[in-house]
């Protein structure tokens, strides 16, 4: 796996654990960092970047996907997913010259490992959404 794909779910992880146990990002960071010895540099360093980016834009990035979930309140999507394209958003507006469809194949990667076949097609279409919305 490589160092992207790494950081892309140790994002994932570090969301997840905020998102379930209600802890700010700070105490997420300590504890998350303190389990883990042996992530290395480049990966821990873009995946800090990725939550950081998440964190202090968490309000804007929920606004972004309900727009493109009409129908999916946030807190009743599955938290993986929730989750998953939080992250995938968060690298959409902080790291706005990857190209889109590598943010979008490496969260549906994500997603085939950690969720549900129907997750992945649910994925692709609200990070397609966003992903033009963000272009125009």
């Amino acid at each position: 796996m490589g160092t992207r794909r790494k950081s892309r779910e140790l994002v994932l992880q570090m969301l997840f654990q905020a998102d379930m146990g209600k802890q700010a990002p700070d105490v997420v960071r300590k504890t998350f960092w303190a389990e883990r010895g042996d992530v290395d540099e480049e990966a821990r360093g873009f995946a800090e970047d990725l939550f950081r980016v998440a964190s202090d834009r968490m309000e804007e990035i929920d606004a972004l996907i309900g727009r493109h979930t009409r129908h999916w309140k946030m807190d009743r999507m599955p938290a993986v997913d929730r989750n998953l394209l939080r992250a995938a958003v968060a690298e959409f507006l902080g790291y706005p010259k990857t190209p889109r469809p590598i943010v979008i194949n490496e969260a549906l990667e994500i997603a085939r490992r950690f969720s549900t076949p129907e997750s992945v097609q649910f994925i692709n279409g609200v990070l397609d959404s966003v992903g033009k919305e963000l272009a125009a």
